[in-house]
């Protein structure tokens, strides 16, 4: 994706062009490729966007169907809910404004501005399950008020600021919004605003972008499809610092912040900690030895990074492809989960060959450009970022303790007990809701059936009394992990097929960071408990083959589940509610 934001105009409307006019022989879609059905209205024109949008969204691996609207159609196709965008029924639906869409020159403009906003998203959102991707507003280069324009509220460039800043602030749950403002001071304010185009062709901005607006929306949506990247692995000589620590020792290498070179390594360091603190997961793979490799961050009072920081730490002569196969085993995620930054550019060429579902940055060879190298490729795009996300990471780090204690038992049972856990379950309100959507979209390997939900179709369950949104949180003595298991129960219907007396598993994921401490069990029978509440006599589940779900093979088998129906990738088991399922559980109410 990197490569292809990067791409010409010319080369990108050629290969979106060829793909229009032959999918079958130019997509790169496989036949599992997850669908998705995206409208894009604009006010201004939208069909070279559409075009290079498809292109991005193909090569993302996301079979789109495209609804385009007409120029300047937004409120044609929003405000009249009989119009072919609802007929559509989107999964997500992309709205492009302009600054002089607006006419911003007093307070009371601007009221009326943020009035006109939620009632278009208040429109479409009684489309079921949408998520609606809204820019904000290119702040225009032009100042009536000269130099003074910052020093008044009420000036234009004011305004429109206010505008934005109303729009992070007030818009919805389901409402994400894309930062026009942020790309058109990223490449020029001068180039962006093409206005010899605009006002021959109505473009909304320069046709150079049109990649990187390609890039940035497809990024907001791949999360959606469970695409997401957990975990930033990291070399050390020459990447954290300047320097071999073999040769130059731990006091010898470049992290000096009294040094141009030394400043240079620490600002991307702290760049790193500020991804650790949102979440993301560090570790470092390293041709090492592990004690020298680690005394920086023990004897090097100049590092921002401390040992706490890294969740996983492999530092040795093997292969850096086997390495980061151990780190993902290590940590329990999948090799898609990771993103590898390494200084030599042929242990990136080896990753790109033996470990292809890892994602490499392309890293430039000054260290002052680390920082943007790794903040342009953005790859650690999520859909929202919960409190569970925040303490991630350190519950990784954490895990390197309960590991030291489990050593210290020789019955893993009593290690069970010693963790101290408790768990709480319960019917999901608007608190769990956000969670609980973002778990089923980024869970891939504990995932019975691989199902993905948006924010607003968790909430449309929720008013559904014939279904049950049940969630687990768990804690231990060494780490709050907040929500880690979610579970989607259904009376019976079309879809499901269940007979009257029965209740359809619609899904069920678990975060794997808690694996093997019978969360699984103990889940398992608070379903069984809302299923006998919902009148249930037989539990229906589904298991549904994916690339990634193999883990859960045989979950339902060992709860005592009974094989009724084999189609394929699909396996359907039915449950006697009357029996209570059996083992131990060591998790506290």
């Amino acid at each position: 994706m990197e490569n292809l934001r990067q791409a010409s105009i010319s080369k990108l409307l050629k290969a979106a062009n060829r793909l229009q006019k032959d999918p079958e022989q130019y997509s790169v879609l496989s036949k599992n490729a997850p669908k998705i059905r995206v409208a894009v209205i604009g006010s201004y024109s939208i069909q070279h966007f559409v075009k290079v949008f498809r292109l991005f969204l193909d090569r993302a691996g996301i079979n789109a169907e495209i609804y385009e609207g007409e120029y300047g159609g937004i409120n044609m196709d929003v405000l009249d809910e009989n119009s072919p965008l609802y007929q559509f029924k989107p999964d997500f639906v992309v709205v492009f404004m302009r600054y002089n869409d607006v006419q911003l020159i007093s307070k009371e403009d601007l009221d009326t501005e943020k009035a006109y906003l939620k009632s278009i998203w208040a429109h479409l959102d009684k489309i079921p399950g949408v998520t609606i991707l809204n820019s904000n507003f290119a702040v225009p280069m032009e100042r009536p008020f000269g130099t003074l324009e910052c020093d008044y509220e009420h000036s234009s460039l004011s305004l429109y600021r206010e505008l934005n800043l109303s729009m992070t602030k007030d818009h919805p749950k389901n409402v994400r919004i894309i930062d026009m403002e942020y790309l058109s001071s990223l490449y020029g304010k001068m180039n962006w605003f093409d206005e010899g185009n605009y006002y021959l062709t109505k473009q909304g901005f320069g046709l150079d972008y049109l990649g990187p607006v390609a890039d940035e929306v497809t990024k907001m949506i791949l999360p959606s499809v469970g695409v997401v990247r957990k975990c930033l692995v990291l070399d050390l000589d020459n990447t954290l610092w300047g320097g071999v620590v073999g040769d130059d020792g731990p006091m010898g290498i470049e992290i000096d912040p009294h040094n141009p070179l030394g400043e240079a390594y620490r600002a991307y360091q702290s760049y790193v900690l500020s991804l650790k603190r949102r979440g993301v997961i560090l570790a470092v793979n390293s041709k090492n030895d592990l004690d020298i490799a680690k005394e920086p961050f023990e004897k090097n009072p100049d590092m921002v990074l401390k040992l706490s920081d890294i969740a996983c730490f492999v530092a040795n002569w093997q292969d850096k492809a086997s390495n980061m196969v151990y780190i993902a085993k290590k940590l329990n995620i999948g090799m898609d989960s990771l993103v590898f930054f390494d200084d030599n550019p042929a242990e990136r060429e080896i990753i790109r060959k033996f470990c292809p579902e890892v994602c490499v940055i392309d890293v430039p060879n000054e260290a002052e450009n680390y920082v943007r190298a790794l903040n342009e490729a953005s790859p650690f795009e999520w859909a929202q970022i919960t409190k569970e996300d925040m303490a991630r990471s350190d519950s990784y780090v954490e895990n390197a303790k309960r590991e030291e204690m489990q050593a210290s038992f020789v019955d893993y049972t009593e290690y069970l007990k010693a963790l101290e856990m408790k768990g709480v379950t319960g019917l999901v309100g608007e608190d769990e809701v956000e969670r609980f959507s973002q778990l089923t979209n980024k869970s891939n390997q504990f995932n019975l059936r691989t199902q993905r939900y948006s924010d607003s179709q968790i909430r449309e369950m929720l008013e559904d009394d014939k279904k049950r949104c049940i969630y687990v949180s768990l804690s231990d003595k060494f780490t709050q992990f907040g929500i880690i298991s979610c579970i989607i129960l259904s009376a019976p219907n079309e879809d499901n097929g269940c007979e009257q007396d029965e209740c359809f598993i619609e899904n069920w994921c678990m975060s794997c960071r808690v694996l093997k401490r019978s969360v699984e069990l103990y889940a398992f029978r608070s379903v069984i408990e809302e299923a006998r509440k919902m009148g249930a006599k037989k539990l229906v589940g589904e298991y549904i083959k994916s690339k990634k779900n193999s883990m859960v093979e045989k979950l339902l088998p060992s709860f005592g589940f009974t094989e009724v129906e084999t189609d394929g990738d699909r396996v359907r088991y039915i449950y006697d509610l009357s029996v209570d399922p059996k083992g131990e559980v060591w998790i506290q109410k």
